[in-house]
């Protein structure tokens, strides 16, 4: 049997011939059969995630994370995109994601890799650099929730630092929403990366009237006014905030972001790390407990990926003493079918009509101090599995080794 190697510039290459509607799609439904699974049901939700297994070493700390999606016994064809097994856009394999923690930070990003199983006979199919998978699925993810909460007509989009996970986030919200013009990249010092990422982007998104721009959140070692009044400007003027750092303190006060603004979070996965103060949390936290899939209109509201994983690992939820009540999992705004996995009519038309997200900052008062929506991320193992299918079949569907490099015979 061959093997499938794909370099990050291959996952680049295959992510960028599926659409963004393509990649929430995906999301959705690992969302969706992740909350069903959590509500007593899954004795018809085929998934798997057992815990990591951490492995410290001398100059780094492995994380080993298998999980495995399989067929749904659907007894309807709405869950058709799920049970298509070896199509463009199935969800359905066995992979184990391979991240090593380096003891110092590196600024290239955690090495990662995911080997992505055979249903047949379990040989590895394909190694495929997790790093941009990581960053992909990430940003599929935070998409489906500015998709669903977040304003319908944003024009500014603001991001806290200028690593692959930022680049995924801004490529993917600029190519789903044509109504933002403006993007503002913040990052503690004005390096040669950041300023390569604008390039990138305004290289890519040359053909729309986009302005861009690169701003620093420090000078030196030291805030100065300049400074200061920079990134508070860009913060007060975002629909969409997007922070994907490892910051211990927060970025940003409360009081610089706008009624009705969507802040994603996807930098802290320990309690020690603080993206954001406990006063913007409170702003997102929900008035009334949800009931229903209407819950996409009401704000305010604090989407999580797993309610389990956010309320253990994330620390401005912790900080502030968020409990399980004040969340509601993304998956749960989700229609299911009576097998618990996504129902993809009903997701079509939430997503395609007047049902999904914010009207517009209109419908609310102005102000600094009022409600917000927030989605905050830690990551769960069924995506990476869903976007490693999901490319890995596209790869191959291309045919003739146009994409990555094949080992022939590698398991002869």
């Amino acid at each position: 049997m061959s093997l499938l190697v794909l370099s990050g510039a291959d996952v680049d290459g295959v992510a960028a011939s599926m659409t963004p509607d393509q990649l929430q799609l995906l999301m959705a439904q690992v969302f969706a059969g992740l909350s069903a699974s959590s509500k007593a049901r899954s004795g018809v939700i085929n998934i798997h995630m057992p815990p990591r297994i951490i492995l410290p070493t001398e100059n780094h700390t492995a994380l080993f994370m298998p999980a495995r999606i399989g067929r749904v016994p659907a007894t309807t064809s709405d869950s058709a995109v799920t049970n298509d097994e070896g199509s463009d856009m199935s969800i359905i394999g066995t992979a184990v994601k391979v991240v090593c923690v380096p003891n110092e930070s590196d600024p290239r990003g955690l090495p990662g890799t995911t080997l992505v199983l055979d249903e047949v006979t379990g040989a590895v199919k394909a190694v495929v650099n997790a790093r941009k998978l990581t960053a992909l699925r990430n940003a599929a993810g935070s998409l489906l929730s500015t998709t669903l909460v977040g304003p319908t007509e944003p024009r500014n989009i603001v991001a806290f630092g200028a690593g692959q996970q930022i680049e995924a986030h801004i490529d993917m919200h600029l190519r789903h929403l044509a109504t933002l013009s403006r993007c503002t990249i913040v990052n503690r010092t004005i390096n040669a990366r950041a300023t390569a990422l604008v390039e990138r982007l305004r290289a890519k998104h040359g053909s729309r009237a986009a302005e861009f721009s690169l701003i620093p959140s420090t000078s030196g070692s030291a805030r100065n006014t300049t400074t200061r009044e920079g990134v508070e400007d860009a913060v007060r003027a975002a629909d969409i905030i997007v922070c994907a750092t490892s910051s211990t303190e927060p970025l940003f006060p409360s009081a610089w972001v706008r009624n009705g603004t969507h802040v994603i979070l996807i930098g802290s996965y320990k309690p020690i790390m603080h993206e954001i103060d406990t006063a913007l949390v409170r702003r997102a936290l929900p008035t009334s407990t949800p009931s229903s899939h209407e819950t996409s209109r009401r704000i305010p509201i604090l989407l999580v990926d797993s309610r389990e994983d956010c309320l253990k690992e994330a620390g401005e939820l912790i900080t502030a003493g968020t409990r399980s009540d004040h969340v509601t999992e993304i998956g749960e705004l989700l229609p299911t079918t009576a097998e618990g996995s996504l129902s993809v009519a009903q997701y079509h038309d939430i997503v395609s009509s007047g049902k999904r997200g914010l009207r517009s900052h209109v419908d609310l008062p102005e102000g600094f101090d009022g409600p917000v929506t927030m989605f905050k991320s830690v990551g769960i193992g069924l995506q990476d599995v869903a976007i490693a299918s999901a490319v890995v079949n596209k790869a191959l569907s291309l045919g003739n080794h146009a994409v990555g490099t094949v080992v022939a015979d590698y398991d002869a």
